[in-house]
């Protein structure tokens, strides 16, 4: 027996057809403007779907206040017809009810959900968390070049609404639903068919490549992966998504990347491949990008060169060395994505281990003369072997503990590292702290790459059920079974890909088979995030050194 996952909305969810949709269409009518020193004197909301009325409320409200001349010439409400009329506490429960969990929409809805809200925080009630949908931003966007102003009043008298408004709040609010139903349909043909689509169209409608919007109709809201084109049918950019439409419309309205502009101005289509989870969608995105080699896309558009840190067990006086195959002599973290990684990692271990830094050759046994040995031999950052200062019985406890470092103890390298962290920011030396912090960083990140490969090589086979409910097939080294794009041989990137992936999702997948070893008895490793005294991460050091220059 297994426990079941819990239920969660599926792909699909994410865009609900406006056809099945539930609005309700508020209006109010208040004392004045401000909504901290003004109230509420009239309610009125009108619950709709798929074109259809399904309710009306509507009360007045005593606001427990005098109503203002102006705002009785504006709306005819007057003291005498709310003086009998509830409190807005006691309105509040029912009119809640009748919102339920609809999408909550309005003209210019920020003025009445300010007066709601602020109605909720004097009664002492939670506020509402419903999804919101203001007319006047979307008649904004859409009839830009059919009106000269976008007032309720003159927008109905223009478009010919069925209802006209009369500054009465159930009146105002069945005249923005015969304007919501409008400003639906003109949506429609650029391809709004959800309500997530319809909320953001007022941002993504004032995109300069917006009327492109039309090229992301097909894309379904599933995982997968999605593809920019030019004229001419070159792949331009790769990218990945739990949600395709929703990323994909993204670029035009949230993503403000530099080169994001360029890239929609060249775009002429846009291609989807559909994927039955997101490992699947982060291989596929891979080997495109391999494939292609879009001009947009940075990562994995080359072959990066593997480096190793290598202990070089084969030398007399055994040291650390960065080199590009962990075939040779010795034993090796790695690989490592950059050089300036694996250097970090080689000044961690020599900062906190004092193992020779020197490359010179060391004389056979028995032959060492005194010398006054390398300069950091002399500046005591390290051993120094032809000194003859150490013996090399003495020498070699300290290789056992490099090596022991290496393949499992980390500790003897973080340990001395973070005394020696601590100890710098007790001098207030913050700068080098931060240093020491970066080189912890960079010996961890080694560890746990090594580690996930490690990991990845036990496995023989091993299935996998996520809380979709679709199965996942790993082999050795991390390749899925049955990919829908590639050939069958995998590289580094994928096997740490899934391992990754692995990580990122232990909560959310359950084992169904598995062949091989899937844990590693290690101990836990630390997380270097430098943080304020009042516990906030400092924004000035969150990226460790070598992040930086990569």
């Amino acid at each position: 027996m297994h426990t079941p996952f819990i239920s969660q909305r599926s792909f699909d969810d994410l865009g609900t057809p406006l056809s099945e949709v539930t609005f309700c269409v508020l209006d109010l009518e208040t004392t004045g403007a401000n909504a901290q020193n003004c109230y509420i004197t009239e309610v009125g909301a009108v619950k709709v779907r798929g074109g259809e009325v399904l309710g009306t409320y509507q009360t007045m409200v005593n606001p427990g206040t005098a109503i203002p001349p102006h705002i009785t010439v504006l709306t005819g409400i007057t003291d005498y017809q709310v003086l009998r009329a509830p409190p807005i506490n006691e309105v509040l429960p029912s009119f809640l009810e009748f919102v339920g969990g609809s999408v909550i929409v309005g003209h210019n809805l920020r003025f009445d959900v300010s007066f709601l809200e602020a109605a909720l925080r004097r009664w002492g009630g939670p506020l509402i968390g419903n999804q919101r949908l203001d007319t006047l931003s979307l008649a904004r966007r859409l009839l830009v070049d059919d009106v000269p102003n976008f007032k309720l009043g003159e927008l109905a008298r223009r478009l010919r609404l069925d209802h006209q408004p009369s500054h009465r709040a159930l009146d105002d609010a069945l005249a923005t639903v015969d304007l919501l139903h409008l400003l639906i349909e003109r949506a429609s043909s650029w391809g709004v068919t959800g309500i997530d689509d319809l909320v953001a169209l007022p941002t993504i409608a004032g995109h300069p490549q917006w009327k492109k919007l039309a090229m992301t109709t097909s894309l379904p809201h599933k995982p997968g992966v999605y593809q920019f084109l030019d004229s001419s049918g070159a792949v331009l950019y790769v990218g990945k998504a739990t949600d395709l439409r929703s990323r994909v419309r993204s670029y035009f309205s949230s993503d403000r990347r530099r080169k994001v502009a360029q890239l929609l101005r060249e775009t002429s289509q846009i291609t989807h491949q559909v994927c039955a989870n997101t490992l699947e969608a982060e291989l596929v995105e891979l080997r495109l990008i391999r494939d292609h080699q879009p001009r947009f896309n940075r990562r994995g558009r080359r072959k990066a060169r593997s480096h190793f840190v290598r202990l070089t067990l084969a030398e007399h006086f055994p040291r650390l060395a960065i080199v590009h195959s962990d075939t040779g002599p010795g034993v090796h973290l790695g690989p490592l994505p950059s050089h300036r990684e694996a250097s970090d990692v080689v000044q961690a271990i020599q900062t906190a281990l004092p193992i020779r830094r020197c490359t010179s050759k060391t004389p056979k046994r028995g032959n060492l003369k005194p010398s006054p040995g390398c300069t950091n031999a002399q500046l005591g950052l390290n051993t120094c072997p032809c000194s003859g200062t150490i013996s090399e019985h003495d020498y070699t406890r300290i290789v056992h503990d490099v090596l022991a470092a290496m393949t499992g103890s980390s500790n003897l390298v973080l340990t001395p590292l973070d005394q020696k962290m601590k100890k710098l920011s007790d001098e207030e030396r913050f700068e080098d702290a931060a240093e020491i912090r970066n080189l912890a960083s960079a010996f961890v990140r080694a560890l746990r790459r090594q580690r996930r490969l490690d990991m990845m090589d036990r496995i023989d086979r091993l299935v996998l059920e996520t809380s979709a409910g679709s199965r996942i097939e790993l082999g050795r080294g991390g390749l899925m079974r049955g990919l829908a794009h590639g050939s069958e041989t995998v590289d580094l990137a994928e096997t740490l890909c899934v391992a990754s992936w692995l990580e990122r999702n232990a909560g959310t997948v359950r084992v169904v088979e598995t062949e091989g070893t899937l844990a590693l008895t290690l101990p836990r490793l630390p997380d270097y995030i430098p943080v304020e005294p009042n516990g906030a991460p400092a924004p000035e050091l969150a990226r460790p050194r070598s992040g930086r220059r990569r």
